[in-house]
């Protein structure tokens, strides 16, 4: 699972990507309509495809719809991701000691792992021992 942070770009790279594609879904399948009496609908062209693709009324405005509440949903998902950040309910001051104390886990932690890297060193000296032992016989 990737940290917090990641999560967070990635649902927010994902909002924008639903973004384009309401645009382009809205662009794509709006109907027709002139906004004053001197608009006119330029005819299309044979020769080239459709550049509006006009559905339904019901059927657009369910797709609408659905593409809307899709964008709310995700932009509750970056909401909660945003409230989970570590640090929003803790002052500077407690931040700080949170970073002492894992600095101070750390410290034994990497002292246990130096005194594992000697115990091995040792344990492969003696394994060699035994094998050159074992050689000679």
């Amino acid at each position: 699972m990737s940290d917090r942070l990641s999560q967070l770009q990635e649902a927010v790279d994902q909002l924008m990507e639903q973004f384009i594609a309401t645009y382009f879904y809205i662009d794509r399948h709006h109907d027709l309509k002139t906004f004053g009496p001197k608009d006119t609908i330029a005819p299309s062209k044979t020769d080239q495809p459709p550049e509006v693709d006009t559905l339904p009324p019901d059927v657009f405005q369910a797709g609408q719809l659905e593409l809307a509440r899709d964008l709310i949903t995700r932009e509750q998902q970056i909401e909660y991701l945003i409230s989970s950040l570590p640090g929003l309910d803790n002052s500077e001051h407690d931040q700080m000691q949170s970073i002492k104390e894992l600095e101070e886990e750390l410290t034994v932690a990497e002292k246990q792992r130096q005194e594992a890297v000697k115990e091995k060193d040792e344990v492969l000296v003696k394994l060699d021992q035994t094998l050159r032992s074992i050689r000679r016989y």
